[in-house]
């Protein structure tokens, strides 16, 4: 078991959405806040709701954690603080999706440097440090059921989900020697307000295909509040793959043992792809 009670956590992405949830998910379990995102008036709101409920914050201070030479900072901020947190929850991300001939070098560049580059900066500023205090501690990694599946257009989300799900793999054996555990959280479908940021390459988003797809999405979603528990509740149990969602375990599991099933839904989401959202419009009337 891994108790939070008089933990100091680490959260990203904390002004809003599973970070914001998150940070007071921990903060109810007794933990002692360190808080970062790149939204400054967010993160405020964050802060002053988890001390509202008696927590303490040691920081809260924006930082891009795409950047490494503003993790570094960040880190020298917070050591001077305390001398090293507990638990690093890598939460904040970006999704983008599209089709590879109309994605943009732009697009795979920032993605990979935020959802894989941006965790791989926090482990490198914190983790040895956690090692060196000596008092095990905890690490967890947000990727996503993309970080598992091959779904439709979500290939620089994926290639960057994938790559945490691999230096998570790594990491949980490698800081087992020091009581350091470590936990890949895989959702599904939650509602937060990154489903309305996603960056679609070439897509209308005002679409009425687009919007029906959405509205299924939602349909499915569970809420931040609800994941964050479960991710709570993965850590104190010291749970390597967290899942927020049945369906995805399910899909895990069909992967793994029903390969033919998996590959079937696969192309079957493919084809809705196309079908719905990407078919080309039909050609004026004459």
């Amino acid at each position: 078991m891994t108790h939070l009670d008089s933990k100091r956590c680490l959260v990203t992405g904390a002004a809003g959405g599973l970070g914001r949830s998150t940070a007071l998910a921990v903060a109810a379990k007794g933990a002692s806040l360190v808080l970062t995102d790149i939204d400054d008036e967010g993160l405020r709101r964050t802060a002053d709701e988890v001390r509202a409920t008696g927590a303490t914050v040691h920081l809260a201070a924006v930082a891009d954690i795409s950047e490494h030479a503003e993790v570094v900072a960040l880190a020298a901020q917070v050591h001077r603080e305390v001398d090293s947190v507990d638990v690093v929850m890598n939460v904040a991300g970006i999704a983008t999706w599209g089709t590879v001939q109309r994605l943009t070098d732009t697009q795979w560049r920032r993605t990979i440097d935020i959802d894989l580059m941006g965790p791989i900066h926090v482990i490198e500023e914190f983790v040895p440090r956690m090692i060196a205090a000596g008092r095990g501690g905890h690490l967890v990694n947000v990727s996503s059921a993309a970080g598992l599946f091959g779904l439709p257009w979500h290939a620089p989300y994926s290639a960057a989900k994938f790559g945490l799900r691999g230096v998570s793999e790594v990491l949980r054996f490698d800081l087992r020697r020091y009581g350091i555990g470590v936990s890949l959280v895989c959702p599904g479908a939650m509602a937060t307000p990154m489903v309305d940021s996603v960056d679609i390459a070439g897509v209308d988003r005002e679409s009425e295909a687009l919007r029906r797809a959405m509205a299924i999405f939602a349909r499915h979603a569970v809420t931040p509040d609800a994941a964050a528990k479960t991710i709570v509740r993965g850590v104190e149990r010291n749970r390597y793959m967290v899942f927020t969602s049945p369906d995805i375990r399910v899909g895990y599991w069909a992967q793994r043992y029903v390969p033919p099933s998996y590959d079937l839904a696969m192309r079957a989401m493919n084809w809705a792809m196309y079908r719905y959202i990407d078919r080309p419009a039909a050609p004026p009337a004459p």
